[in-house]
């Protein structure tokens, strides 16, 4: 943390259009970038390359956010909301190891925190949570056209069937966490 209480936050929860847009809509949160970890796959991975599902990154974004404005807390707490943590390397259509729920956690005090709510949330869920959290590894920045994708393609199939209802559930559910 610096002396502006910013943070690094980093979470895949499917396709990165979605957990994109759904950041980028909180107070406190100053930039999302969606990218490329976790893999194996030595070099920098291309999008169709994770999209093989054989380099082992998932889809993700990397947060800064400012804690006086909005708790790491709060930001997990709204992952696990904007997503389904109980399908493994799923969702929604899309499917592969790349899709995978996870929490990458870039201190200790995340890692604990990742923890607790995971645990807390389990009983909002029929089924159980298969949320990895695991330590942060090297972050991709994904290609120029991945970012701020539903603010550039809003009447897209895509973003219109399935980023614009995750959105209208973001609002209703924490009005007052949104940017006005």
């Amino acid at each position: 943390m610096n002396a502006c209480n910013l943070e690094l936050a980093t979470f895949g929860g499917g396709c990165f259009w979605c957990i994109e847009a759904i950041f980028k809509e909180l107070k406190g949160v100053e930039c999302v970038i969606s990218g490329y970890t976790g893999g194996t796959a030595p070099g920098i991975p291309t999008y169709r390359e994770v999209c093989s599902g054989l380099t082992g990154h998932a889809e993700v974004v990397q947060i800064n956010f400012n804690t006086d404005i909005v708790p790491y807390k709060d930001l997990v707490t709204i992952f696990m909301m904007s997503h389904d943590p109980t399908t493994s390397n799923l969702q929604g259509t899309d499917y592969g190891s790349q899709y995978r729920s996870v929490i990458y956690y870039h201190n200790s005090n995340q890692k604990r925190i990742a923890e607790q709510v995971v645990k807390e949330m389990a009983s909002n869920f029929e089924r159980s949570i298969t949320t990895e959290i695991s330590s942060a590894e090297k972050f991709h920045i994904a290609e120029e056209y991945h970012q701020n994708y539903y603010a550039n393609n809003r009447t897209e199939g895509y973003c219109s069937a399935i980023i614009a209802p995750k959105l209208v559930k973001l609002r209703n559910m924490y009005t007052n966490k949104i940017i006005g």
